[in-house]
Parts: structure tokens; C-alpha cells; sequence
């Protein structure tokens, strides 16, 4: 489900609409297709194309909003193949300005009540489950489905689990949960078919900054784990105790 694509894949861009435009990496996740979306993305944007108004990576692809009063369809097309030929995105470097951020994190309890049922659908018990997800570096690869709540992974093989065949019926902001290989970090409280594992007191969406979203697609984070007590004290931080790092 998660590994690398066929060395064949070959990006394809795609109508969306009058004024979108759909570039893809890959016909699965996997993380050189999640990082050719972040560097062509990346390199779209600097390119400075006039008419192109937006470019929004997703997990494998790159959606373009263009304006079809100055820029049509087929000239975009044109433009990106010449982009998309410059080099094999697959295996490009990724974007500058990366952070590591690493958020405090409560595993278990009756704040993240999953834990123990997430661990037994890796085939580990609960100590060896802290420890795969608290060591784990992983990337945002996307933002989406609330504002500013990032999909990130990949997570070690053991953790291609699948989804719950139920929602919970909310789980609340700052709640990490987990499934396919992902780790997903809730920026409001909403329903989820996610296992929730931890949870965090980081406010990931600020309406009232002039940068809202916290987390940026290809920033890395390390969900380090910390007590109860030490949770509770952290939740008068918007930040909730996050440290953050430059990635050179």
C-alpha cells in the first residue's frame, strides 16, 4: 500500500476545472511520492509563472489554480512538462525552510483511551508502541480536512493498520491519532475513524496570526513524550510546549 513507486510512474497533469489543474506522482503513498509533490510544489512556486495563483501540495500531488483570463489550460500544461523534465522529483531535494518541531505529547491514559488498542493491532505491547511513535520523525505531507490539521508519516511498517469499521464520536483539539502508516494531529475536535493514541495541548489553528497554521507541508516533527502533570502545565501555551528547529 505504502512503498516506492514503479521507477516507471511517470507525473501526469490533469484538468480541474476551468481553473485547476492536477500534476500526480504516484498512484499510492509512498515518500518519494509525498516529497516530488513538496519540490515541484516548491519549485512552481518560485518559478513565478503570471496567471498561476495557487500551488497546494497534497499527499502525491500538486493542485495548480490558475487564472484562465491569462493563462489557458494547455500553455500551463506546456510550462509544467518543462518543469517536470528539468529533473527526476521523485528523488529531488526538499523544499527549503524546513522545521523540526518537537510536541510534547501524553500517550495513553484517559486523555488518548486508543493506545492499548492501536498497539495491539501493531503486534506490540504498549511500551514498545510509545517508543515506536515517540522516536519517529515524520514528515507533514499535507494539510487538510480541518484548517491546519497535518497528515504526517511514514510510520514504520508495523503501523499500516487500518481505520476503525466505527467513529468515534470526537476526539478533541490537539488529539494525535493513527492509521495507515500516518499520524494525523487534530486541529479542532471532530469525529474520527483514527485510533487516538496522545494527545497535545498545541493550538495548530490561529485564525487571529497572520501565519494561522502552525504546521507547514514538509516541516518534521517528533511527538516526545511527556506525564500528565507535565500536560496539564503545558496547556496554557498556544504552542503546548513545542520546540521548534531549523532543518539545514
Amino acid at each position: 500500500m505504502h512503498g516506492s513507486p514503479s521507477p516507471t510512474f511517470t507525473p501526469v497533469i490533469r484538468s480541474a476545472g476551468l481553473s485547476g489543474a492536477l500534476v500526480t506522482f504516484g498512484d499510492a503513498l509512498s515518500e518519494p511520492a509525498n516529497r516530488a509533490a513538496l519540490a515541484f510544489a516548491a519549485a512552481l512556486e518560485a518559478a513565478g509563472i503570471d496567471g498561476v495563483e495557487e500551488c497546494a501540495p497534497s499527499l502525491v500531488s500538486v493542485f495548480v489554480r490558475f487564472d484562465p483570463l491569462h493563462l489557458g489550460f494547455d500553455r500551463l500544461a506546456e510550462l509544467m512538462s518543462r518543469l517536470l523534465a528539468q529533473q527526476d522529483w521523485h528523488a529531488a531535494p526538499l523544499p527549503d525552510g524546513r522545521r523540526l518541531i518537537r510536541v510534547p505529547t501524553v500517550y495513553g491514559t484517559e486523555l488518548a483511551p486508543q493506545l492499548e488498542e492501536a498497539a495491539q493491532a501493531a503486534g506490540m505491547d504498549i511500551d514498545a508502541a510509545v517508543k515506536s511513535l515517540s522516536t519517529a520523525r515524520v514528515r507533514v505531507q499535507t494539510i487538510g480536512f480541518a484548517p491546519g490539521q497535518p497528515y504526517l508519516g511514514l510510520l514504520p511498517d508495523a503501523w499500516d493498520i487500518p481505520r476503525q469499521t466505527t467513529l468515534t464520536r470526537a476526539v478533541p483539539e490537539g488529539a494525535l491519532v493513527v492509521a495507515i502508516r500516518q499520524l494525523v494531529l487534530f486541529s479542532v475536535s471532530s469525529p474520527t475513524g483514527w485510533r487516538h493514541v496522545g494527545q497535545t495541548a498545541l493550538r495548530l489553528f490561529r485564525p487571529e496570526s497572520d501565519t494561522p497554521f502552525f504546521l507547514r507541508p514538509g516541516d518534521e516533527v517528533i511527538f516526545e513524550p511527556v506525564t500528565r502533570e507535565t500536560f496539564e502545565r503545558l496547556k496554557s501555551d498556544p504552542d503546548g510546549g513545542a520546540r521548534i528547529e531549523p532543518i539545514s
